[in-house]
């Protein structure tokens, strides 16, 4: 490789890694909340991180666990200019029900009921980057997901 050609591929990592860097900051306040009721906590599969009433965008990548009749809360603080996308459901065990949440926009925001014993995928995902037809975006994605394990009570 050419020492020119070398800088450029340098330079070029590094400019990409700043932009990813400063389109994907988030402020703290709003990442997540934590809830008054706690569902009751299982520890019989392994890796769960606990039990929650609430989650939010911290919480991602780590696996809660329920026992039937617990609810979990969802609730991702978006913006208007980055928006959360619905928070989608995939498993069994757990079952859609009100959340009884007033939305701002950008947010995304869900509650969801353990019904039977399962294991559970819920998603959501918003742009890293603002959308502002007049300065250079992005098209990556936030990808916000969890696990819930629910057990029979």
């Amino acid at each position: 490789m050419h020492r020119t050609t070398h800088h450029r591929t340098v330079a070029l990592a590094a400019l990409t890694l700043l932009l990813a860097a400063g389109c994907g900051t988030q402020s703290g306040a709003g990442a997540g909340g934590s809830g008054t009721v706690s569902p009751s906590p299982t520890t019989s599969h392994p890796g769960c991180a606990g039990a929650k009433a609430e989650l939010g965008a911290a919480d991602t990548g780590h696996t809660f666990c329920l026992t039937t009749g617990d609810v979990i809360r969802i609730n991702l603080d978006g913006t208007t200019s980055r928006p959360w996308a619905p928070v989608k459901l995939g498993g069994s065990g757990l079952e859609a029900t009100n959340s009884g949440v007033v939305l701002q926009a950008g947010d995304a925001s869900s509650a969801f009921k353990a019904v039977s014993a399962g294991t559970t995928q819920l998603t959501s995902s918003r742009p890293l980057c603002p959308s502002d037809p007049a300065r250079v975006s992005c098209k990556g994605l936030q990808e916000w997901t969890v696990t819930v394990v629910v057990t029979k009570a």
